[in-house]
């Protein structure tokens, strides 16, 4: 393929792919069959919207999208218990991971059953005394107090640890990649079962439980009766689906789009508080969903606390949620420095092994389990290849991976633990966590290499940078970006779009903060633009443009409207750069 722009390798480092012929063919006539602008075009093109359909998917309306929650095993089943459950109002435990989307799953359920007039007991597993997902002990003590237990975001692969529930139904609401065998409970609902047509596998947990809430719903009406309004929990289903990484298509998309303008009403009293802790002073995006609420409700499952995040999400205390906003927030400080710790030690041992296998991977003693998925995300990020952390404590290793599109590390993980070489394993495409004796470590990290090997992980260089195409600065103007969100919200699986802005001359430029670069560029005497580049001083994007010396270049980036003094004005978000 040729390159975009002839920019085979980039400043920093990368091969720029420009729009495939038959996209752009498709843009030019959406452009002029549609009369939208050519850039929301180019994105619609990429993104495989027909011209016939661009108006419905700038649009996207819920009931449109919504699959019928009937369409999962086990659905109608499952929301039958909790209503009865409801009805005899019996004691319901709620067992929830320790991530955003346990957190936001659990939060769902809190909620709607306390507008119907039930308290349930919450528990999360402690990461490093339980590890993840229901055990035994824990699921002994909830079963020998409760009626029901309702199993969120984890359960699916628990076969003795719900055996141990006693005399409690057990109703599973997963989304991670089921076995041969389902496990005993009443009711499994997940997407990812083995039987299912995986129709809905990209759904995150929390959406499962909006859509056992849905059908829940449908069976209160059949019955004269009425039930929480499902509308306004739908920022919950944003936040879990953006921070899960699941990918914004289809219902998703409807999904987020709509919880984004819930959150935006602030009602939520636990995301009011982080959220204005955080410096949110603009419409929620999903940005702020997944790199500044996300890592921080995460924060009390990583080194705190397991259960704060569910507590935060679901809390109706306005000074309880000013608390845990804050405790979140230190905890998420406090992660930040013991993952840089472990990144900078994991990093230094996964070169000395060579980052061009199929797989990279570290461990060490002492690591935290907290941050070992983080940091797994970082060399997978780093070196384009599935990556592997683990941290020891005496003879057992606990680890997170975390995978590159088109390969399913998951399944992976899975097929090793069937082989004997892990303890535990599971998970889904993307990311996965594994338990491993310390012996088998080399033999089951091979083996892993190999099978990821056969997936065509390890054959890519770095991280090509994929462009919509060129712009101009003066084309750049905020109801352009306001068009162009409307093809979003954009994340996983539906990257936004980015543009270069060929032949450009810095006129300013200057570091911030530690590693930041703040520039404004344009054409000769013409319209500019400012660019902010976050980060530009940890590697040569840096230094370049800002010794520029006169000099030319294409410029690429993402475009964001910025507001200040009440003005706005657009920005690009600066992520690459090629001399001209």
């Amino acid at each position: 393929m040729t390159a975009f722009l002839g920019i085979e390798q980039s400043l920093t480092g990368r091969f720029w792919r420009g729009p495939a012929a038959e996209a752009d063919r498709l843009a030019e006539a959406m452009a002029q069959d549609t009369a939208l602008p050519r850039p929301l075009c180019q994105t619609l093109a990429r993104l495989g919207v027909p011209a016939a359909e661009a108006a419905q998917y700038l649009d996207p309306k819920l009931r449109d999208l919504m699959p019928d929650p009937r369409g999962l095993k086990d659905m109608e089943c499952a929301a039958a218990r909790v209503l009865r459950a409801v009805e005899r109002r019996e004691r319901i435990a709620i067992f929830a991971d320790y991530d955003v989307d346990g957190g936001a799953s659990a939060a769902l359920l809190i909620d709607w059953l306390r507008q119907l007039g039930l308290t349930a007991t919450l528990h999360v597993p402690d990461r490093i005394d339980e590890g993840y997902g229901p055990n035994a002990p824990a699921m002994t003590e909830l079963g020998g107090a409760h009626d029901l237990i309702i199993c969120v975001d984890c359960g699916t692969l628990s076969h003795d640890a719900l055996a141990a529930a006693q005399d409690a139904d057990v109703v599973v609401l997963d989304h991670h990649l089921g076995g041969e065998t389902l496990p005993p409970a009443l009711a499994v609902v997940n997407p990812n079962r083995q039987d299912e047509s995986g129709d809905l596998a990209h759904l995150c947990a929390a959406a499962v439980v909006f859509l056992m809430l849905v059908e829940a719903g449908r069976q209160l009406r059949k019955a004269g009766k009425t039930g929480p309004d499902l509308m306004a929990m739908l920022d919950l289903v944003a936040l879990a689906t953006v921070a899960d990484v699941a990918p914004l298509r289809g219902v998703n998309r409807a999904f987020v789009r709509a919880g984004l303008h819930v959150m935006g009403q602030r009602q939520r009293l636990g995301l009011v508080a982080l959220g204005d802790l955080a410096r949110i002073d603009t419409a929620p995006t999903t940005y702020h969903l997944g790199f500044v609420l996300g890592p921080r409700i995460n924060a009390g499952g990583r080194v705190g606390r397991a259960d704060l995040g569910a507590r935060l999400l679901s809390t109706q205390d306005a000074a309880e949620a000013q608390a845990l906003a804050e405790r979140l927030d230190q905890l998420n400080a406090e992660r930040r420095e013991v993952e840089a710790a472990v990144r900078a030690a994991a990093l230094n041992q996964a070169e000395a092994r060579g980052l061009d296998a199929p797989l990279v991977w570290a461990a060490g003693d002492g690591w935290h389990p907290g941050v070992v998925g983080i940091v797994a995300a970082r060399l997978k990020e780093a070196t384009n290849r599935p990556a592997i952390v683990i941290g020891f404590e005496g003879d057992e290793g606990k680890g997170s991976g975390r995978s590159v599109s088109g390969v399913d590390l998951g399944h992976a993980i899975q097929r090793l633990a069937a082989e004997g070489l892990l303890r535990k394993g599971g998970g889904h495409k993307m990311a996965a966590g594994l338990t491993v004796a310390r012996d088998k470590l080399e033999p089951a990290m091979t083996r892993l290499a190999d099978l990821l090997g056969r997936q065509g992980a390890g054959q890519a260089g770095p991280a090509d940078l994929h462009l919509d195409g060129l712009l101009m600065p003066g084309a750049a103007t905020p109801e352009l970006v306001t068009q162009i969100e409307a093809a979003g919200p954009f994340g996983a699986g539906a990257p936004g779009p980015r543009y270069v802005f060929p032949q450009m001359g810095v006129t300013f430029a200057k570091r911030v903060g530690e590693n930041h670069l703040k520039l404004r560029f344009g054409e000769g005497g013409g319209p500019t633009l400012d660019a902010i580049a976050f980060g530009a001083f940890d590697g040569p994007l840096g230094a370049a443009l800002e010794g520029h010396g006169g000099a030319q270049f294409h410029l690429a980036g993402r475009l964001e409207i910025n507001t200040w003094g009440g003005r706005q004005s657009v920005q690009l978000r600066l992520e690459d750069a090629a001399p001209a």
